[in-house]
């Protein structure tokens, strides 16, 4: 059984090369990715339950006020450890949104439920668009990003006379909420909420008598989506565009597993193709050995 560990903080960091040396030898043999940024540290990391431990003591006796979520998993989500310097966690690209200063106000899943009444509101959820299309809120808008750095067109195109209104975000853990709260604050609106801990704190937290979910929930490991109950949903990540499948996507001709589907059939290259086709082979080849091929890995 294998601890893993999703913790995030955005906090002024002044040496992220620094904490990148100190963080080495506490993860050798941890995997995952660490993201280390001036605004603050990202990661998801998985290993034994002392050597996670000893990552997290640290972290708490660096940053006090940090938190992390813990699951468990049966085998290694991660096949490989990664620390890399950023210069954001989370990349916007305007400098004037620091959530370490100031983000919209953090609502739990009661006080979400009575938002998604009020006929007033402006839900946005802040992800990018084929992570909505797996499942979100009912009233939600999509601004439809391809990316994160999209969402600010989309604010100053469709929201620029709408600074008085109450807006609602949403995303899987908090940590876009966070930078796009902080960004709209700065940037004159004046009634920002955002869901606390993301729709993966919603899922766990609401009854299901007052799950108002629609759908499945992409989430960034192997899983691909999970359902309401938060247990593996019925998604497939496509290796060719990373697009979540479903089951009628793979009874398409295009679909060709770890190569094509009909997102993506039409805009790879043969070469690419032939690259994917070969990755493959060589994951269908470890199975068969009994073994993981780290081209299995999904993130």
């Amino acid at each position: 059984m294998f601890k893993v560990a999703a913790f995030y903080l955005f906090t002024p960091i002044a040496d992220p090369a620094a904490l990148k040396a100190q963080l080495g030898p506490l993860c050798e043999k941890i995997k995952g990715t660490i993201l280390v940024a001036p605004e603050g540290i990202n990661s998801t990391v998985s290993g034994s339950e002392e050597d996670i431990d000893t990552l997290l003591a640290f972290l708490k006796s660096q940053f006090p006020k940090i938190t992390w979520k813990i699951s468990y998993a049966d085998t290694l989500p991660f096949y490989r450890m990664k620390i890399r310097i950023k210069k954001e966690i989370v990349t916007l690209r305007r400098p004037e949104a620091k959530p370490f200063e100031k983000t919209g106000v953090h609502v739990d899943a009661k006080e979400w439920n009575r938002l998604m009444q009020d006929p007033d509101i402006i839900v946005l959820d802040v992800r990018n668009d084929y992570e909505v299309a797996v499942g979100t809120f009912k009233n939600a808008i999509d601004p439809k990003t391809k990316v994160f750095t999209e969402f600010v067109d989309y604010v100053e195109t469709h929201l620029a006379g709408k600074k008085d209104k109450p807006i609602a975000m949403l995303c899987t853990g908090g940590i876009r909420c966070e930078k796009a709260s902080a960004f709209m604050l700065a940037n004159g609106f004046q009634n920002v909420y955002q869901l606390n801990g993301g729709i993966l704190q919603y899922l766990e937290d609401v009854a299901p008598t007052e799950n108002l979910w629609e759908g499945e929930c992409f989430v960034f490991d192997g899983r691909t989506t999970v359902n309401p109950d938060l247990a593996p949903g019925q998604f497939e990540l496509c290796h060719g565009c990373r697009q979540p499948l479903m089951a009628i996507d793979k009874q398409s001709a295009d679909f060709e597993k770890g190569v094509s589907c009909p997102h993506c059939i039409h805009t790879t290259t043969d070469r690419q193709k032939r690259r994917f086709r070969d990755r493959q082979k060589q994951i269908d080849l470890a199975r068969a050995r009994g073994a993981q091929h780290i081209g299995a890995c999904r993130l």
